[in-house]
């Protein structure tokens, strides 16, 4: 599903981000990316959501080339990922069924679809009943369980976190994890950027750890 081979990411400015990154994530694994602030983690992720471009390297997606994709290939591409971000970034001013439609209505679904596939993405993280609140009305943990249903509401094969539990307390950090573990079995591959140690002891998914933008360990390459 997403292949990394030797890649090398060196910014304008001289930075170098990735020095010779290769693994492979296979569908429906669940992998959580770590490492020190700095060490390329964000970077990483940019690669697969085409973002970035490798300097060197190869970044493989259904195996195909992330650097030659044409202009309407990466819209294509985008959407078949979904993104969960630490701050939530949904807009306030809109209920939470209108958050979570909003990549469907930029999409150009019909209305009765997008309706479907809300409740859907709602029921999913157990927030249905809620869909006509609005964000502030919402806990820090319902929040970001929003901004998952936003990133799974257009059934993506892959699904990117970065420090997706970083502003909750332990037990609703779990409830989140809990779901991302529950998209991995359904054949979504998951890949998830955290500082939080505690839920890699406690779960058996792959790791990938960077260290100044060097992949130190790889339990997710068979």
């Amino acid at each position: 599903m997403i292949r990394f081979s030797q890649v090398f990411k060196r910014y304008p400015n001289g930075f170098e981000a990735l020095k010779n990154v290769s693994f492979y994530l296979p569908s429906g694994s669940m992998t959580f990316l770590t490492g020190h602030s700095g060490a390329g983690k964000s970077t990483l992720l940019k690669l697969i959501t085409r973002s970035e471009l490798a300097s060197n390297g190869q970044v493989l997606v259904d195996e195909r080339n992330l650097s030659r994709l044409w202009r309407h290939q990466i819209a294509a591409h985008r959407r078949a990922i979904g993104n969960v971000f630490q701050e939530h970034k949904l807009l306030y001013d809109r209920t939470i069924e209108d958050n979570v439609a909003l990549p469907l209505v930029v999409a150009g679904l019909e209305y009765k679809e997008i309706g479907r596939r809300v409740r859907a993405a709602l029921d999913k993280v157990g927030l249905l009943a809620k869909a006509k609140y609005y964000p502030r009305r919402l806990s820090g943990g319902e929040q970001q369980r929003v901004g998952i249903a936003r990133a799974v509401v257009g059934r993506p094969r892959i699904l990117l976190a970065d420090e997706p539990t970083g502003n909750l307390d332990p037990q609703l950090s779990d409830e989140i994890m809990r779901l991302f573990f529950m998209f991995s079995q359904v054949d979504v591959t998951v890949l998830i950027a955290t500082h939080d140690y505690r839920h890699i002891r406690a779960h058996s998914a792959a790791v990938l750890a960077l260290k100044e933008g060097r992949l130190v360990e790889d339990e997710a390459t068979p």
